[in-house]
């Protein structure tokens, strides 16, 4: 009876394998294999054409003590990140807020609302360009209409970085949404109780609603961070970094080292920088979170 049962489980066991064969296979390819290649090729003066020659350290040392650009990507990159996600996350709650109300045509509002996000990146790049046009965009032409001043935006470098960052907050539709499902998850027993004590919306909004938030609130920090350091498609199709490397994120100069420049050695030391800061932001994150998130009485 036992080795009948434990048959059963070695072919049950053998039958997960066959199934999940195709996701393993793929991670092991394009993700195991490739970040192994990553490390090896840093190491490397490799151009994806010849045999790498291995170097040591000096794709990092030309990174860290001899290219100017580098600094500059990290800056604008952290930039846009200090800005944008909070932003980010504050525009979508407060839209969750107001999309999580008992009105008529609720429905139609948050497909509204969420739209933009299924919109594909290079098209929305295309419409913004036409928005932030200096002589005939929309966001000019109501600016002037308000009697006030009409910047050059993308075009530029002062106006270019809060440009984009304007331009993120067209996709906080998947934020919002997260934000949604998290709201209708907080017990309306807590807004009751508060009400028969006297709080003002104010009230149950700082002191039950925000608390109770704080789980998805970490999730969608976290996110947005990593989603803001690798920051792209806006910049390459609307700037092209430019004016004056304002807008030359740090994604964008790893694009033109590997894909313009073909120094894949020295893009793959720069995506290892990445993944070291994301990794570092991500662990400071966590690691104070168990100041700030309430997880309704768990540790």
């Amino acid at each position: 009876m036992v080795s009948k049962i434990s048959k059963l489980r070695r072919k049950e066991v053998i039958m997960g394998y066959v199934f999940a064969s195709p996701w393993l296979i793929g991670f092991s390819i394009f993700t195991v294999y490739a970040f192994i290649s990553v490390i090896y090729y840093s190491f490397t003066d490799f151009n994806a054409f010849t045999h790498p020659n291995y170097i040591g350290l000096s794709n990092y040392v030309e990174l860290f003590n001899h290219d100017d650009l580098f600094p500059i990507s990290l800056y604008n990159t952290a930039y846009y990140a200090c800005f944008s996600v909070p932003l980010g996350i504050i525009t979508a709650f407060l839209l969750a807020e107001l999309l999580n109300q008992k009105v008529r045509g609720l429905a139609f509002f948050r497909t509204i609302f969420y739209l933009p996000t299924v919109v594909p990146s290079v098209a929305s790049s295309v419409l913004w360009l036409w928005i932030f046009n200096p002589n005939f965009g929309l966001l000019n032409i109501f600016l002037s209409i308000l009697h006030l001043p009409t910047p050059l935006w993308v075009g530029s470098p002062e106006w270019a970085k809060p440009a984009l960052i304007l331009m993120s907050l067209w996709g906080v539709g998947g934020t919002m949404i997260i934000f949604l499902a998290g709201l209708q998850d907080v017990p309306q027993e807590l807004y009751e109780s508060a009400e028969l004590d006297g709080a003002s919306i104010m009230a149950k909004f700082m002191y039950i609603t925000i608390p109770m938030m704080t789980p998805t609130l970490l999730y969608t920090l976290i996110m947005g961070i990593i989603g803001s350091f690798q920051v792209f498609t806006q910049a390459f199709i609307m700037t092209q970094g430019g004016p004056a490397n304002s807008t030359l994120f740090y994604v964008l100069y790893l694009y033109r080292n590997a894909f313009q420049y073909f120094k894949m050695g020295y893009a793959s030391a720069q995506a290892l920088i990445l993944l070291v800061i994301i990794l570092i932001l991500t662990v400071i994150v966590l690691s104070t979170s168990s100041k700030w998130v309430y997880y309704g009485g768990g540790a």
